[in-house]
């Protein structure tokens, strides 16, 4: 099974929110880029297919923590699988259609300089990160409070936000600190730089 047929196996089975078959149905759709956009411009999964790499990469990482024991009983953490495959593979929607092809110069080893191809970002809808993916989302589906916090919240420090912001949400709403821990793992563990 490839990457885009695991993805839409574990939608169609784990996810049976009214709105899921309409969300599948763009991003499936010539207007979305999903399946073959990048993850970055440069850094983790900055390949055709990176953003869908990536967000399995989350979701497995999310499933992973929160199936530990520690996470259950120590922290108490207990959510659906529903809520796990929403708020991982959908926590990076903001970039769907947002990476154009273009390209930049680079020294080869004998100093001469060459265009290679490479991805730019052109964000269409500038309305944040974590926020602007649940805005998308949340036009195809009703969030519960904790899955919006999560999302709007996966990139925790690295938010612009002031971090007592970041800190009290993470307190109040346990699964946006392990949705960042998740991503922080696929992005700097699985993820190598320039992939």
């Amino acid at each position: 099974m490839d990457n885009r047929e695991r993805f839409l196996d574990i939608c169609q089975r784990e996810i049976k929110r009214e709105g899921i078959d309409k969300l599948l149905e763009f991003l499936t759709s010539p207007s979305s880029d999903f399946f073959t956009a990048p993850a970055s411009t440069r850094y983790h999964c900055a390949h055709e297919g990176g953003l869908l790499e990536h967000s399995l990469n989350v979701y497995d990482n999310l499933r992973d923590y929160l199936s530990r024991q520690r996470a259950k009983d120590g922290f108490h953490l207990d959510y659906s699988e529903e809520t796990i495959a929403l708020v991982s593979l959908f926590h990076d929607l903001c970039k769907v259609n947002c990476y154009k092809i273009g390209s930049r110069n680079v020294k080869d080893e004998r100093g001469v300089w060459h265009a290679v191809p490479t991805y730019e970002f052109d964000d269409r809808l500038p309305y944040g990160h974590g926020e602007k993916s649940v805005y998308i989302l949340s036009g195809y589906m009703r969030l519960t409070r904790e899955e919006a916090f999560a999302i709007r919240y996966h990139v925790g420090f690295a938010s612009s936000v002031d971090n007592r912001t970041v800190s009290s949400a993470m307190e109040m709403f346990p699964l946006a600190l392990a949705l960042y821990i998740a991503d922080l793992e696929a992005t700097y563990f699985l993820e190598t730089r320039g992939s």
